[in-house]
């Protein structure tokens, strides 16, 4: 896991692959408190929640200049992330893991659990014309 905050949004590009942050939280007798304020390491323009999943998987796309924030909040999935190089399958699976998506890294969400609850913070506002469906082609 990489601590760096370096992210890309239009004017800072970034050559650096999905990875994973711990979220600040906060634990005593009464339960538990994630703080999301200085975690992200990106202005947060948009979020969303993908909750009901069946065996679907979701997603399926990377952006040209979005960058992302998943966290599991409930339950558990599956990432599957390739940047072009590396495929990579991280599981989601605490409140405090959070997975950095680049604009590089082509996504597919899977494995939700009946419970699972993914909340996703992203860096720019919805724009149809900000997605790449098309996968890598790698070598065999």
């Amino acid at each position: 896991m990489r601590s760096i905050k370096v992210f890309n949004y239009p004017g800072n590009p970034c050559i650096f692959m999905a990875y994973l942050i711990d979220i600040p939280t906060f634990s005593d007798d009464r339960g538990n408190l994630t703080v999301l304020d200085e975690a992200i390491p990106f202005p947060i323009k948009r979020l969303f929640y993908i909750y009901g999943v069946d065996n679907s998987a979701r997603g399926g796309h990377r952006h040209h200049q979005t960058v992302q924030a998943a966290i599991c909040i409930q339950g558990k999935c599956t990432i599957i992330n390739d940047d072009g190089d590396t495929v990579e399958h991280i599981e989601l699976d605490q409140p405090s893991k959070c997975l950095i998506l680049e604009t590089k890294d082509w996504h597919v969400m899977t494995n939700f659990s009946a419970d699972a609850i993914l909340l996703v913070l992203a860096s720019t506002n919805f724009d149809a014309s900000d997605y790449i469906f098309t996968p890598y082609e790698h070598q065999a």
